[in-house]
């Protein structure tokens, strides 16, 4: 605890003209007395305190520099996660306080976890990161009383499995991920502790491919409702720059040009993208897009594969990719045309479908 009792005594003095010779003379003290306090060499008596108090028309708290904490649960709670995000070591004696108030508080438990866990990672300090494990295993203990849907078992065990990576001790580390790992959910970190970190490239590759497969899922709906979220705000140029780097990303993971699931998503993304220019850069960029969106459906169309086999970095599996976009790739643009609701883009894909034919 900061108290600034000496800053204060000064500013209170100077705030009323007085010299310390002047303060010490009320005080019935000496000057060096005022002095010490002044520089924090040294703390008055609290008779002494409570009379200046009293003197300057201050509470004894306003002088201390003492503001009196809201220690409610949901206050504290609230105070570790700033600190947490501040990377305040300060913190870590305030998390000890609020565990002997509120022993049984998975808020507690969990956000003192979190603090001990990040500045531990980073000081690499072992004792720090062995009160996260014992915090971390208190959470779960009180995981009952968690109302975020965010935090589970899983992500917990993650977090642990995580300190046990931070003090070297990978084994456990990995034998923690594993037992969590439904829907490939800490597949990438399993494949790079594997491969970066212990030797074992070839035992990585499966969870790395795995991992490489999620990610793509991810990217294809964050992409996707990024689309929706600009559209709705009219926001063109950040729509069409998401749009550009999704479609770019995508298909860069294609190992040929042989047709594939990416080219069935991309088609849609080219018509979203259309949208997107035809009320910004204009009807030949939007027209261009949009030719790339049907040339791609009938390209994927003509011989539509879901497998994983044209993927670059994943290993061969028997997953394969499911959607509710359309059964073609030319109905998943036509539907993606319908949700933009453009006539103008309306007219410019028949447009071009009827050049395509003619050509």
């Amino acid at each position: 605890m900061e108290l600034k009792l000496g800053e204060n005594i000064r500013a209170q003095r100077k705030a009323r003209g007085l010299t310390q010779e002047q303060l010490a003379e009320v005080l019935g003290v000496t000057v060096g007395a005022v002095y010490k306090w002044e520089a924090g060499m040294s703390t008055p008596e609290l008779p002494l305190i409570v009379e200046m108090a009293d003197f300057f028309d201050a509470s004894v708290d306003a002088l201390l520099g003492y503001a009196l904490k809201d220690n409610r649960l949901k206050a504290i709670e609230s105070r570790l996660w700033r600190y947490h995000r501040e990377k305040d070591r300060e913190g870590l004696a305030e998390v000890e306080k609020a565990l002997k108030k509120y022993p049984s508080a998975f808020s507690i438990a969990y956000a003192g976890a979190t603090l001990y866990h990040g500045i531990g990672m980073e000081a690499k300090d072992a004792a720090m990161l062995r009160r996260a494990l014992e915090l971390y295993e208190r959470a779960r203990q009180l995981l009952p009383q968690n109302r975020d849907a965010a935090i589970s078992d899983q992500t917990l065990c993650s977090s642990i499995g995580s300190v046990y990576f931070a003090l070297g001790e990978r084994e456990k580390g990995l034998r923690m991920l594993m037992a969590q790992n439904a829907d490939n959910l800490y597949s990438a970190l399993i494949g790079t502790v594997l491969a970066n970190e212990m030797g074992r490239p070839e035992e990585a590759l499966p969870y790395l491919s795995q991992g490489m497969i999620r990610a793509i899922y991810e990217m294809i709906y964050a992409v996707m409702g990024y689309a929706g979220l600009y559209a709705s705000r009219r926001d063109r140029n950040n729509g069409i720059i998401l749009l550009e780097w999704g479609i770019r990303t995508l298909r860069g993971l294609k190992a040929s040009n042989a047709p594939d699931y990416l080219d069935k998503i991309c088609a849609v993304l080219y018509a979203h993208l259309a949208g997107f220019q035809l009320n910004s850069k204009g009807r030949s960029a939007s027209e261009e897009s949009m030719r790339h969106a049907i040339d791609l459906a009938r390209h994927f169309d003509a011989a539509p594969d879901y497998s994983t086999s044209n993927l670059r970095f994943v290993q061969k599996s028997d997953c394969a990719f499911y959607d509710q976009l359309g059964n073609t790739a030319g109905q998943a643009v036509e539907n993606a045309l319908r949700d933009i609701n453009s006539d103008a883009l309306w007219t410019i894909y028949r447009e071009l479908c009827g050049d395509a034919e003619e050509g």
